[in-house]
């Protein structure tokens, strides 16, 4: 029976680290997260308050650097100017990846720019959670960050998923989530979806049905907590020959026949080379 045990510990070299951090269940955080913050020389957080909390459950204590969209311009020239000296950066977010929905793709670039080091610490995912734990397709899916606030934008929004066949998951927030599930249906009709809030917390909860089913729910109405929704693809529909043949001739104002096949592919659930025929037969 062979015997399984965690590595030791690797020393931590100079850089900047893009840590997950727990989404609810502080119990959620990575071994070698623990290990790179213990060897931090500062962290970068978005709320100093509540990393503050998240570094005292371990008995961590740690230089820290509010980073976001209004501080970023003031303090990245000093966060380069460590990065230069060798020092250990760690950037985390209140919840879950950084980068995800959250800033510092700007500094990951600056940091690449002037040579230094970017490690990836994987973790907590909310999006991720979400997938596992909706019922609906993995196997393709598109990270759509938040929704818009008033709903014209986000009917605009919505209406990119119409004829995606892949899981979309977004992020919303209570107050607003009966009225996006309304634009929702109206937008791309009635589809599976889910609803997860809660994620990892005592009060976890997953509703699942199509939405004409969700916008009636009681529970959905302005309801607390992070919520993740999730629509199902788009659902395949019969596509007559005149329609098929009629797009083609439309792409092929502006793309090569082979251009014209990798674009309506996805859009009518066929093989590229048979797309591809038909333009060439089309062209002639």
């Amino acid at each position: 029976m062979t015997d399984f045990f965690a590595p030791p510990p690797r020393p931590v070299e100079g850089g900047l680290y893009i840590i997950a951090t727990p989404i609810g269940n502080l119990r959620d955080i990575t071994l070698r997260a623990l290990d790179v913050l213990r060897a931090a020389d500062v962290v970068l957080c978005e709320d100093t308050r509540v990393t503050g909390k998240l570094l005292a459950a371990y008995d961590l204590k740690k230089k820290l650097i509010r980073y976001d969209d209004h501080s970023g311009p003031q303090v990245i020239p000093e966060i380069l100017a460590r990065l230069h000296t060798g020092e250990v950066v760690a950037q985390v977010s209140d919840a879950g990846t950084p980068l995800i929905s959250d800033p510092g793709f700007r500094l990951v670039n600056m940091a690449l720019g002037v040579g230094a080091r970017v490690h990836p610490i994987p973790g907590a995912s909310a999006v991720m959670a979400a997938l596992c734990l909706a019922g609906l397709p993995t196997d393709r899916f598109m990270f759509a960050g938040f929704a818009p606030n008033k709903s014209s934008a986000r009917k605009t929004f919505f209406a990119d998923f119409k004829t995606l066949a892949s899981t979309v998951v977004f992020f919303e927030t209570g107050p607003r989530l009966h009225d996006s599930l309304s634009d929702l249906l109206a937008t791309i009709g009635d589809r599976d979806a889910a609803v997860c809030r809660e994620l990892t917390k005592l009060y976890e909860t997953c509703v699942r049905g199509r939405l004409s089913d969700l916008v009636t729910r009681e529970e959905l109405h302005e309801p607390k907590g992070e919520i993740v929704v999730l629509i199902g693809p788009a659902e395949a529909v019969e596509t007559s020959e005149d329609d098929l043949d009629a797009a083609i001739l439309d792409a092929l104002k502006t793309l090569a026949p082979s251009e014209a096949a990798a674009t309506l592919a996805q859009r009518f659930d066929l093989p590229r080379k048979v797309i591809y025929k038909r333009a060439l037969d089309l062209k002639k």
